[in-house]
This record gives C-alpha cells, sequence and structure tokens, in this order.
C-alpha cells in the first residue's frame, strides 16, 4: 500500500514528453564516424569477402585480416551515413550503414555502450557521463538533490527549473522525442534545491556531438 506522502508524490509529479521513435535512425557525417574513433574504410575484411566499405577503430593495427585499399575522407559518391540502435538481448548495439537511394551497406555493428561512453569521456561531456544510467534505444539520464519530501506543483518552481524545462523541451524538439519527470520539493535549510529529475533521450541523437553538447549543458544548470 501507499502511504500519503508517496500516493500525493506520485500524483504530482511533472511529467512532459515529447512523443516520438526513439530509436528511429539518424542521418550523420564522415566526420561523426571519426568522432567516434572509426574510419571508413574500402577494401576486403576476412578471407574470401568482396571488396566492400567498412569501419574500422582509427588505432587499430592492420593485420592480414584486412586489405586496407583506401582509408576516405569524405562520404563515397551518392552515399549518406546513417545509424540507429539496435537492441538485443537486453544490450544496445550501434547499427552504422552507408545508403545509396534503397540499398544499404552495413559497415559497423558493435555495442553502443562502449563507444557512447569514449565518445563522452573524449569531449568532455561530464554531466551526461554524470546523469547516465543505462542505456537503450532511449538512455536514461537522472540528477538529483538533496533529501525528497513533498513534491510541489509547476506554479512553485523557481527560475532554474522553469529554464531546464524550456531548454529541454526546445532539445526534445530537434532529437524528435524525449521525456521528463521532475520532481521538485523545494529548498532545504540551506536554501539549497531539493528535486529529482529523470530524462529519457534517443540514445543515437547522444553520438551527434551538437546535440549532446546542448544537453550537457541544460544539465548544468541543475546545481
Amino acid at each position: 500500500m501507499l502511504n500519503e506522502l508517496k500516493r500525493e508524490n506520485l500524483l504530482n509529479t511533472l511529467v512532459f514528453e515529447t512523443l516520438g521513435e526513439p530509436s528511429k535512425e539518424r542521418e550523420f557525417s564522415i566526420k561523426s564516424l571519426k568522432k567516434w574513433g572509426f574510419d571508413l574504410v574500402f577494401g576486403r575484411k576476412e578471407d574470401g569477402e568482396k571488396e566492400n566499405y567498412f569501419a574500422l577503430e582509427d588505432n587499430k593495427e592492420f593485420s592480414e585480416e584486412y586489405e586496407i585499399i583506401e582509408i576516405l575522407k569524405e562520404l563515397p559518391k551518392n552515399k549518406k551515413l546513417f545509424a540507429k540502435i539496435e537492441m538485443i538481448e537486453g544490450r544496445a548495439y550501434l547499427y552504422v550503414y552507408l545508403r545509396e537511394g534503397e540499398v544499404d551497406t552495413p559497415i559497423l555493428h558493435i555495442g553502443a555502450g562502449e563507444v557512447l561512453i569514449a565518445f563522452l569521456q573524449k569531449h568532455k561531456f561530464i554531466k551526461i557521463l554524470e546523469a547516465l544510467r543505462n542505456i537503450g534505444s532511449a538512455a536514461s539520464l537522472i540528477k538529483k538533490h538533496g533529501e525528497e519530501g513533498k513534491v510541489l506543483g509547476f506554479e512553485e518552481l523557481p527560475p532554474v527549473m522553469r529554464r531546464f524545462l524550456r531548454d529541454a523541451k526546445k532539445i526534445e524538439k530537434e532529437m524528435g522525442f524525449g521525456r521528463i519527470a521532475l520532481a521538485y520539493f523545494g529548498e532545504n535549510k540551506s536554501k539549497e534545491e531539493r528535486y529529482f529529475v529523470e530524462w529519457l533521450v534517443p540514445t543515437i541523437a547522444l553520438f551527434e556531438e551538437k546535440i549532446a553538447q546542448k544537453i550537457d549543458k541544460a544539465l548544468a544548470e541543475l546545481k
């Protein structure tokens, strides 16, 4: 059974949703692939495989397993680069492919978490790293401060909370998906804000540097 405080907090926690599909593919540049730590290569991978495009870690030592014809600096003519998140047995995988017309050529299929963490660390998106709790087609970002109490209404939110919500909604519109749950408990005796925030964002959007930068900046508003 719920006690009265938990019941009231459950009913009064603010939820803001941008409906959409978190696993929707996104288009990226070859520069993005490089920032994730990979080169776009044309050559032969594994014995007997025909020549094709694939992604290779940029610090990986070449071996007899690979026959490298060219490391590309630009996307091949008429091809675009797309990526999305695939879920397999509870784990998120980054699936990257080249598209020409209606034909997709897979170039990379790897655990999304390892690549994302390395990318966030490299670009010093510290607030996202601190808030990141789990990674699926959507990533859960959680930030909290102080002890829980009675949830206050929207009209009682301080400017910092309203500013965070305003900025987060703009980012969600750009991403096409998002969900924010905010429980604001007011200030403690030291005049510090007490709150709990859970923000669901599309994992694939975090691989886009400009969006990750905006999310990191928004999270930094919450002390």
